[in-house]
């Protein structure tokens, strides 16, 4: 019997260590999703000004025949937003798949993997796919415009001496969807959609678009920073999505935990009960004999 006890008492301290950590995890999740979600929402302002500047050098030149040119890109660059950390379910396996079926249903010649997140890198290999290089994840909301800046930068890289026509850029991240769900979402940023580059049958306001630099160096500035603000929203929006996922998680251990913790509790109190029943009925017998 006081092994049973000792064994109950073991128990009982190690299951309230674990939901201590489960309950900082879970906290922290939550802290560490309301900035990146924040940063999400601030680019969306700075993309749509770069939108209506495309918007208005297409109006005013009439369409860029270099950016519509029907020629089939021949480099590909596929960005993976992935995790660093764990505890997170099957988010990197899921997004690993994505990747493993587009490859297969969209070969090209040349295919290059930009990973983020060391277990992403991981996940990718078990599909044999080799990333070119990993890059680590950002650690706060402030790492969201480093990482988008040297992605920008090895795009720039990739494509430099070839026209822009020829590389297509794939992003692929995991974002929240309806009812607290998550989707895989594969994004084409370059080239360009066809959309983008159709002149408006009509401008919005009385006053005409124009603009006094070159051109070319215009839309230049205009497609970089339209590329900058789609990786930097994919990013932050993968940040949040990987912590509201670990969120879910925690928020599950930690009911799994306090379920154990009741049953141990009432467990060890009944053995106590049973030992302490068993020494007054001890020294009943003995009084008696």
């Amino acid at each position: 019997m006081a092994q049973t006890l000792e064994h109950l008492s073991r128990k009982n301290d190690t299951l309230t260590s674990i939901r201590g950590i489960v309950h900082t995890m879970k906290t922290l999740s939550a802290i560490n999703a309301s900035p990146y979600e924040h940063a999400a929402q601030s680019i969306e302002a700075y993309h749509h000004t770069v939108l209506q500047g495309l918007a208005a050098f297409i109006y005013r030149t009439g369409g860029v025949s270099l950016l519509t040119a029907a020629s089939q890109a021949n480099t590909r660059l596929l960005v993976v937003f992935g995790s660093d950390h764990g505890l997170c379910g099957n988010y990197n396996e899921l997004l690993a798949d994505k990747v493993a079926d587009y490859s297969t249903q969209q070969p090209i010649a040349k295919q290059h993997i930009l990973c983020i997140g060391a277990r992403m890198g991981n996940a990718l290999l078990e599909h044999e796919l080799t990333p070119d290089a990993v890059l680590m994840p950002p650690a706060s909301a402030d790492g969201v415009g480093r990482l988008a800046g040297d992605i920008v930068t090895r795009i720039e890289r990739l494509g430099r001496g070839q026209p822009l026509a020829n590389l297509a850029v794939t992003l692929i991240f995991t974002q929240r969807a309806e009812h607290g769900y998550q989707e895989t979402v594969t994004r084409a940023l370059l080239p360009l959609e066809h959309t983008l580059l159709q002149p408006q049958q009509r401008w919005q306001s009385r006053s005409l678009p124009d603009y006094t630099m070159n051109a070319e160096a215009l839309l230049a500035s205009l497609v970089r920073n339209h590329v900058f603000a789609s990786v930097f929203r994919a990013s932050a929006e993968a940040m949040v999505t990987e912590n509201a996922t670990r969120l879910a998680l925690m928020q599950q251990a930690e009911q799994s935990v306090d379920e154990q913790l009741d049953a141990v509790k009432q467990e060890l109190s009944s053995v106590r009960q049973d030992e302490i029943t068993n020494e007054l009925m001890d020294i009943v017998i003995g009084h008696l004999a």
